[in-house]
C-alpha cells in the first residue's frame, strides 16, 4: 500500500471515528451532539419525529441536545424553561425555522415568481387582522352555513362518511371562501380540486426533498406542480373580481382595495389557506370523534348549541342552517363554554407536534449551554400537553381539567400550546375557533351519528393521534367512519 492510499485510508478512518461518534464537543457550555452520518442521523427527524426527540430525550437524559442536517445545526429543547426561550424569546423567528424543516407551504419561488412579500409576518397579520374584522365574518357567516349545508345534503339521508375526508372539506370550503370570494366555491369539484393540491404540498415534505433540496426529486416537481396549478386557479378568481364592475366584501375585493399586485394577493390567499387548514380541518374531525366517544359531553355540548338557536335566532321553522346563521359572532364566542372545554382538550390532545424556530441574530444560553446565532430550534408540544406533571392523566379525555377549580393549564408558563403562546400567538384563533365550532353544530344538530370501522362494527374506543405525522395527526391504525342518519334540515 503506498504512502498516498495509507494516508487516505487514515483520513477516512478518523473521519468515521469523528463523525460517528457522540458529539460532546469540547467545553461545559457545549451542548452534547448525537453524532453520527448526519443524513443518517436525522433521517427519522423526518419520518418518524416524535419518536425521534422522545427516544434522545429519553437516551441522553438531557433537557437540550443537538444534531445536524446537512450544514444546518439543530437543537432540540424541552421544560418549562425550554418553553419559555422558545415561545418568548425576541431573536427566534418562525418563518426561517419552517421554511427549511417543514418545506410544504406554497411559495412562489418555487414556480419562479417573484417573492410576495408575504414572508413578511408584520405584513401577514395586517392583511390577515382585515380580512378576519368580527364585521366581515358577520356577513360572510349566513352563506358559510348555506354551503356547508348543500354539501352535507349531498351525503344522503344516512350512509357513512370518512371524517378526515367529508368533515376535513367542509373546513377547507370555509377557509377557502373566507380567503378567496363565492365564486371559488360554487363548484364542488374546484374546491376539491383545490384540496388534492394542498395535500400534494403535504406530501411533497418528503425527507428527501427536504435532506437533499438539490436533488431533482419527484417530490420537488409535484410541489412545483401543485404551486402551479393553485397559482392558475386562484389567479382566475382574482382576475375575475377584478372584472367585476361592482366590488363586493369577498376577501379578494378587499385586499384589491389596498392596490395590491397579484402575486402579493396571490401570495397571501395560498399562505393563509395552507396554514388555516393544517390543524383546523384536522381538530374539526377528532372534535366530533371525541364527542361520539364521551356520550355524556356529546349531551352537554349538544344541549348547549340548541340553547344558542333558541336564544339567538329567528323563526324556530327556518331550516337548521339558516337558524345558525343568524346568531351573532359574540354568541358563538360567550355562550358555547362547554364546546369550548371540549375544543380546549380536542387540541390539547392531537396537536403535540414540533414547533420550529431559528435564531437569528445573537448568542444566547439556556441551561447552562450555549445556543449559536444559526441554530434551528425545535419544541416538541407534547412535552407541556403530554406532561403528568401539568396535567394528570395526560392520555385521557378530560375537558373538566379546564374547570376554573382546576385550571390545569394555569400550572406552569406556557403550559397550554394550542393557540400558540408569547411571541408567537395564532393570528387566525377567533376565526379558527369559529370554523370548528360552525362545523360541529350544524353536524350535531342535523344528524344522530355513530363511529364504525370500515366494516361497519362499532368503534369500543377513540383512535389515537398519530403524532409522528408532521402535518396532519390523522388517526394511528384503522381508519374511523361516521355511520349517520340525517335528522333535521
Amino acid at each position: 500500500m503506498d504512502t498516498v492510499t495509507t494516508v487516505g485510508a487514515a483520513s477516512v478512518l478518523l473521519l468515521c471515528i469523528y463523525t460517528f461518534a457522540p458529539h460532546s464537543t469540547s467545553g461545559s457550555r457545549e451542548i452534547k451532539g448525537l453524532g453520527g452520518f448526519p443524513i443518517l442521523t436525522a433521517w427519522p427527524f423526518f419520518t418518524r419525529r416524535f419518536d425521534f426527540l422522545r427516544s434522545h430525550f429519553n437516551s441522553t437524559k438531557e433537557r437540550i441536545f443537538r444534531f445536524s442536517i446537512l450544514h444546518h445545526s439543530v437543537v432540540a429543547l424541552n421544560g418549562e424553561e425550554g418553553r419559555k426561550l422558545f415561545f418568548d424569546d425576541k431573536n427566534l423567528n418562525s418563518i426561517e425555522g419552517y421554511k427549511v424543516l417543514m418545506g410544504a407551504a406554497p411559495r412562489l419561488q418555487d414556480i419562479s415568481l417573484q417573492d410576495d412579500g408575504s414572508g413578511d409576518v408584520q405584513w401577514f397579520n395586517k392583511q390577515l387582522s382585515i380580512l378576519l374584522h368580527r364585521n366581515r365574518l358577520a356577513d360572510v357567516v349566513p352563506s358559510l352555513f348555506e354551503e356547508m349545508n348543500t354539501r352535507m345534503t349531498q351525503w344522503g339521508k344516512s350512509g357513512r362518511i370518512d371524517p378526515f375526508d367529508n368533515i376535513y372539506e367542509l373546513v377547507f370550503s370555509m377557509t377557502l371562501r373566507m380567503a378567496t370570494s363565492r365564486e371559488a366555491t360554487c363548484d364542488a369539484n374546484v374546491v376539491r380540486r383545490l384540496m388534492h393540491m394542498y395535500q400534494v404540498l403535504q406530501e411533497s415534505a418528503t425527507p428527501t426533498a427536504l435532506l437533499l433540496p438539490w436533488l431533482p426529486s419527484r417530490a420537488k416537481r409535484d410541489k412545483a406542480m401543485a404551486t402551479q396549478e393553485l397559482y392558475v386557479m386562484i389567479s382566475g378568481f382574482v382576475q375575475q373580481r377584478r372584472d367585476d364592475k361592482v366590488p363586493s366584501s369577498d376577501a379578494i375585493d378587499v385586499l384589491l382595495e389596498q392596490g395590491l399586485d397579484d402575486n402579493m394577493i396571490m401570495g397571501f390567499i395560498m399562505s393563509v389557506i395552507f396554514a388555516g387548514v393544517l390543524n383546523t380541518g384536522i381538530n374539526a374531525c377528532w372534535l366530533l370523534i371525541y364527542l361520539e366517544s364521551n356520550p355524556e359531553w356529546k349531551s352537554k355540548v349538544t344541549d348547549e348549541l340548541k340553547a344558542l338557536i333558541s336564544k339567538n335566532s329567528g323563526s324556530p321553522n327556518d331550516p337548521l342552517f339558516k337558524q345558525l346563521g343568524m346568531v351573532p359572532i359574540a354568541a358563538w364566542e360567550e355562550e358555547t363554554p362547554q364546546l369550548e372545554y371540549v375544543l380546549r382538550e380536542t387540541i390539547r390532545l392531537v396537536i403535540n407536534g414540533t414547533a420550529l424556530r431559528r435564531n437569528l441574530t445573537q448568542e444566547m444560553s439556556l441551561y447552562g449551554k450555549d445556543i449559536h446565532r444559526g441554530d434551528f430550534l425545535a419544541y416538541q408540544l407534547a412535552d407541556a400537553h403530554l406532561d403528568p406533571e401539568i396535567y394528570s392523566k395526560p392520555d385521557t379525555f378530560d375537558p373538566t381539567r379546564f374547570f376554573p377549580d382546576r385550571a390545569e393549564d394555569k400550572k406552569g408558563t406556557f403550559a397550554y400550546l394550542g393557540w400558540g403562546a408569547g411571541r408567537h400567538p395564532c393570528s387566525g384563533m377567533k376565526v379558527a375557533k369559529l370554523e370548528m365550532k360552525m362545523v360541529a353544530a350544524l353536524f350535531l344538530l342535523a344528524y344522530d351519528y355513530k363511529m364504525v370501522d370500515a366494516s361497519g362494527l362499532p368503534f369500543k374506543t377513540a383512535p389515537r393521534p398519530d403524532y409522528n405525522n408532521i402535518h396532519q395527526a390523522r388517526p394511528c391504525g384503522a381508519t374511523p367512519y361516521f355511520q349517520f342518519t340525517r335528522k333535521a334540515d
